[in-house]
C-alpha cells in the first residue's frame, strides 16, 4: 500500500509556511479598517452589508410565505447570504452554524451526518424537531423511523442565494417537525433577462491529511426566450481529504469522501403566471467517519487524529428532489401551488466491533468482529395551495392546505464474525430487521395581519393537521430480538396557533410579542409489554418579545430577543427488556436571550456580532422503566429533573469582520473573517439505575450515571478575495489556529465486561486552509 504521509510530510512545512503566511495577511488587513477611508464609496459599503454573514439589513425574506421585508417581520430571522458563504467556502452546516445564534449543531465528522436543535430543543428522539425547506416545499421526514434527527439535510450550497434561519416553533405556517424552528434554503432562480456563465475550482489543505483536497463547479443561466423563459444549470464537486489514521492496520486518512450537487431550473414568466420547475439531485459519498479515539479518563488523543476501526464506516446519502411551483396573479390576490416529489436513500455503518464484537466469547470464541448498518429508503409527495392577499393593505390574509405522503423503510443489520473476518458457524448475525412505514397528512391553515394605525398591527395564525401512520417490525435473524413481525398504526389530530402584536416605536425600531406553539408529530410504537402502543406528540408553546433597530443612518443595527419555551410530552427513546421505543418523557423548560448586531464604523467595513444564552433542562425525571430481574427489578431512569438539555451550550457567540477596499482598474480587494466561540455541552441526560428485590422491598444497588461534558471552544476563520466583474480570486482559512475541540462524543463500551475501551469523538474541522477561482463571463 503506498504511503501518503510520506509525501504530506514533505509538504508539510510548506504548508505551514503558507499558512502563517495567509494568517499574517488577513490579520493585519482586518487591524487596519482606517485605510479603508480614502476612495471607499457608498457601493462598497453596501456591498460588504450584503456580504455580512448574517444579514440584518433591509433584505427580503419569504419566512410568512410572502415577500416582505427582513426589518418589519416580527420574527427572529437570521439570514446567511450566498456570497458571503462562499467567502467562508462553506461545503457543510457545521461551518457557518455557530455564526447563527440560537443555532446548535453536532456533527459525526462528515457531512449530513448532522443533528440540529435551536433554543435548547435538543434531539431526543428519532422524530424531527427542526423543519427544512428548499425553496417552497419541504424536504426531509416526519415519521419516526426515519432517523430525522440524525441526519438532517445538509445540502452542499452551491447556486443557493441564501438561507434563512427562522427560529422558535413555525407549527401554523410550517406544520409538523418545526417546533424548534426552520432552515430555508433558497436556490438562485433562472434569470430570463440575461446570459450568464460560470466556472471554478480550488484545493485545500487540511491539518494531518495526506492528500489535498478539491473541488470544481460550472454552471451557466441561459434566457431561452428573451424575458419569458430561462434555463439554468449548475453542478459541483467537492473532493474532501482525509485525516484520520486507523490505529487497527495503520491506514491513513481513511475518513476521505466527496459531495456532488446537480441542480436544473426551467422558469417560464408571463404578466399573470410564473411557473418554475426544478430538479435537484445531492451525493454525499464518505468512506468512514471522522472520529477519533480520546482517553476516557482526561479525554486527550490517544494518538493524535486517530481511531480504532476494525470495520469501515462508509456514509452515503443520495437525494432526488423535484419541484413544480406556480404563482398565478388573480388580481386581487395571488395563488400558489407548490408540488414535490423527493426520494432521499442514506446508509451509514458502524463499527461495533469493541462493543459487541466480545459477544463471541459466550461461544467459547476469541472476540470477534461486528458492525451496524441503517439503510434508510423514503419516497415523499407533498402539495400545497395557497391563496396570499397582496401587500400593502391594512388587513393582509392568508389561507392553505398541504398534503404529504411518505413511504420510508428502515433496515438494520447486525452481522457478527470472528476475529480473522471468517463467519461464526450457526450464528450469521446478532440482528436482522426492516422496518417500512407511512406517513401521511392533511392539514389546512390561515394567517392574517391587521394594521391598525401606524404603530401597531396584529398577527394571528391558525393549523389543523391530522395524520395517519402504520408501521411494521420485522424480525428476521438474530439473537438481540426475538423472531416475528409486529404491527401498528396510529392516527392525530393537532391544532397549533399564534398571535403576534408589533408596535413601530417610529421609522427605525420595531417591538414584537410573540406567542405560538409547535409540535412534533407522534406515532405507532413498538408493540412490547411495558412500552404504549402509540407516543402521543411532542407539544411546546413559545413565549417571545423582540425589538428590530437601527441607528445612526443605518450604521448600527441591532436585534434583541428574550423567550421561554414550554415543552410538554417529550418522546423520550427507551428501552424494555432489550427491545427499543418511544415513550412521552414529560416536561422541560427553555429560557434564553439573542442579540444581533452590525456596525459600520467607516463606509466599506461592517462588523457583526451574534450572541445567544440558553437556558435549557429538564422540570422532572423521565418515566421509569422497570425490567424484572427474577426476585428483583431494575428501575431505569434515563434522564432526571434539572438535567442540561444534551448538546444545548448555556453561551455561544460570534464575531465576524468584512472590509471591501476598493482597487484600480475596476478590482477590489474583500477581506474578513469570524470567530466563533460554543460553551461547554454533555452530550446525554444522566441515567439513574435502582436494583431493588420485591420481597421484603429493599434497594440492592444505586447506579448514577453522569453524561459526559464537552469542553467549550473557540474557532477562527479567515478569508481574502480579489474580484472584478468576472474574476474572483480568494484564499480562506477555516480553524486558523487548529483548535483541538470536539463536537460530539460517546463512550465505546464492552457489552459484555461493562469496560469503557475509549471515548469516541468527533472533532471540529482541522485548521484547512485553500485557493479558489471563480470566472464569469
Amino acid at each position: 500500500m503506498h504511503d501518503t504521509r510520506d509525501t504530506a510530510m514533505r509538504r508539510r512545512p510548506l504548508a505551514k509556511a503558507i499558512t502563517r503566511s495567509l494568517a499574517v495577511t488577513l490579520a493585519v488587513a482586518l487591524a487596519a479598517p482606517a485605510l479603508a477611508q480614502e476612495g471607499a464609496t457608498q457601493a462598497q459599503a453596501d456591498a460588504a452589508a450584503q456580504q455580512a454573514i448574517t444579514t440584518l439589513d433591509n433584505m427580503t425574506v419569504t419566512a410568512n410565505k410572502r415577500v416582505e421585508n427582513i426589518r418589519e417581520v416580527a420574527a427572529a430571522i437570521t439570514v446567511l447570504g450566498g456570497e458571503q458563504l462562499e467567502n467562508f467556502s462553506a461545503t457543510q452546516m457545521s461551518d457557518y452554524a455557530s455564526y447563527v445564534p440560537g443555532l446548535q449543531l453536532q456533527s459525526n465528522g462528515t457531512p449530513g451526518q448532522t443533528q440540529v436543535s435551536m433554543r435548547g430543543i435538543a434531539a431526543l428522539s428519532p422524530g424531527s424537531t427542526i423543519g427544512t425547506y428548499l425553496d417552497e416545499t419541504p424536504v426531509g421526514s416526519n415519521s419516526l423511523y426515519q432517523q430525522a434527527t440524525l441526519f438532517s439535510l445538509d445540502l452542499f450550497p452551491y447556486d443557493i442565494e441564501r438561507i434563512e434561519v427562522l427560529r422558535g416553533p413555525q407549527g401554523t405556517l410550517y406544520g409538523a417537525g418545526a417546533m424548534g424552528g426552520l432552515l430555508k434554503y433558497m436556490t438562485r432562480k433562472p434569470d430570463t433577462s440575461r446570459t450568464e456563465f460560470r466556472i471554478g475550482g480550488g484545493v485545500s489543505d487540511t491539518e494531518g491529511a495526506g492528500d489535498v483536497g478539491t473541488n470544481y463547479r460550472v454552471g451557466m443561466n441561459l434566457p431561452l426566450v428573451q424575458d419569458s423563459l430561462a434555463l439554468r444549470v449548475s453542478y459541483a464537486r467537492n473532493d474532501i481529504a482525509g485525516y484520520v489514521d486507523n490505529l487497527v492496520d495503520g491506514r491513513r486518512d481513511i475518513n476521505e469522501g466527496d459531495q456532488t450537487s446537480a441542480r436544473a431550473a426551467l422558469a417560464w414568466e408571463s404578466d399573470v403566471v410564473d411557473v418554475q420547475f426544478a430538479v435537484m439531485r445531492q451525493e454525499i459519498d464518505s468512506q468512514n467517519n471522522g472520529t477519533i479515539a480520546l482517553d476516557p479518563q482526561t479525554h486527550e488523543p490517544i494518538a493524535g487524529l486517530s481511531n480504532y476501526v476494525y470495520e469501515n464506516e462508509p456514509f452515503i446519502k443520495d437525494l432526488d428532489h423535484y419541484s413544480l411551483t406556480v404563482d398565478w396573479d388573480l388580481g386581487f390576490a395571488d395563488f400558489v401551488s407548490a408540488t414535490s416529489y423527493s426520494d432521499t436513500h442514506t446508509v451509514i455503518t458502524t463499527d461495533q466491533t469493541l462493543t459487541y464484537g466480545p459477544f463471541t466469547a459466550l461461544l467459547g470464541l476469541p472476540p470477534g468482529r461486528a458492525s451496524l448498518t441503517y439503510a434508510l429508503d423514503l419516497d415523499q409527495i407533498t402539495q400545497e395551495f395557497r391563496l396570499t392577499s397582496k401587500s400593502g393593505q391594512p388587513f393582509e390574509w392568508l389561507v392553505g392546505t398541504f398534503y404529504s405522503d411518505e413511504d420510508g423503510d428502515n433496515f438494520q443489520t447486525v452481522p457478527i464474525l470472528q476475529a480473522d473476518g471468517s463467519p461464526i458457524p450457526g450464528l450469521s448475525t446478532l440482528g436482522d430487521l426492516s422496518i417500512p412505514s407511512t406517513y401521511e397528512e392533511t392539514a389546512v391553515f390561515a394567517n392574517g395581519s391587521y394594521t391598525f394605525n401606524d404603530w401597531f398591527k396584529l398577527g394571528a395564525g391558525v393549523r389543523f393537521s391530522r395524520n395517519e401512520q402504520d408501521f411494521a417490525q420485522i424480525v428476521t435473524d438474530g439473537i438481540l430480538l426475538p423472531i416475528g413481525t409486529n404491527v401498528n398504526s396510529s392516527s392525530e389530530d393537532v391544532f397549533t396557533w399564534s398571535i403576534t402584536p408589533q408596535f413601530q416605536l417610529d421609522e427605525d425600531v420595531m417591538l414584537y410579542a410573540k406567542a405560538a406553539t409547535g409540535y412534533q408529530p407522534g406515532g405507532p410504537n413498538v408493540l412490547a409489554p411495558g412500552l404504549p402502543p402509540v407516543v402521543d406528540s411532542s407539544m411546546l408553546t413559545s413565549y417571545e418579545i423582540g425589538m428590530k433597530s437601527a441607528f445612526d443612518d443605518n450604521r448600527v443595527v441591532l436585534d434583541l430577543t428574550a423567550y421561554q419555551i414550554d415543552w410538554e410530552d417529550i418522546q423520550v427513546a427507551s428501552q424494555v427488556n432489550g427491545v427499543s421505543g418511544l415513550v412521552n418523557g414529560g416536561e422541560a423548560t427553555s429560557r434564553g436571550i439573542e442579540a444581533s448586531a452590525l456596525f459600520r464604523p467607516v463606509d466599506g467595513l461592517t462588523l457583526g456580532l451574534n450572541a445567544a444564552y440558553n437556558d435549557a433542562s429538564l422540570d422532572e425525571d423521565f418515566p421509569t422503566i422497570v425490567v424484572p430481574a427474577g426476585p428483583a427489578q431494575v428501575e431505569v431512569n434515563t434522564g432526571l429533573k434539572d438535567d442540561r438539555m444534551p448538546y444545548v451550550p448555556d453561551l455561544t457567540w460570534s464575531v465576524t469582520a468584512d472590509w471591501v477596499v476598493p482597487l484600480g482598474g475596476n478590482w477590489s480587494a474583500n477581506f474578513g473573517g469570524g470567530v466563533r466561540w460554543v460553551d461547554d455541552r454533555t452530550n446525554a441526560t444522566t441515567e439513574r439505575q435502582i436494583v431493588r428485590l420485591l420481597d421484603p422491598p429493599t434497594v440492592l444497588d444505586e447506579t448514577i450515571t453522569e453524561p459526559l461534558v464537552i469542553d467549550s471552544y473557540y474557532a477562527v476563520d479567515l478569508y481574502a478575495a480579489f474580484s472584478n466583474d468576472q474574476w474572483t480570486v480568494r484564499a480562506y482559512m477555516k480553524n486558523a489556529t487548529d483548535e483541538r475541540a470536539y463536537s460530539t462524543m460517546n463512550d465505546v463500551v464492552d457489552q459484555v465486561t461493562g469496560e469503557t475501551h475509549h471515548t469516541a469523538a468527533s472533532p471540529i474541522q482541522p485548521r484547512t486552509f485553500g485557493v479558489e477561482v471563480d470566472y464569469r463571463f
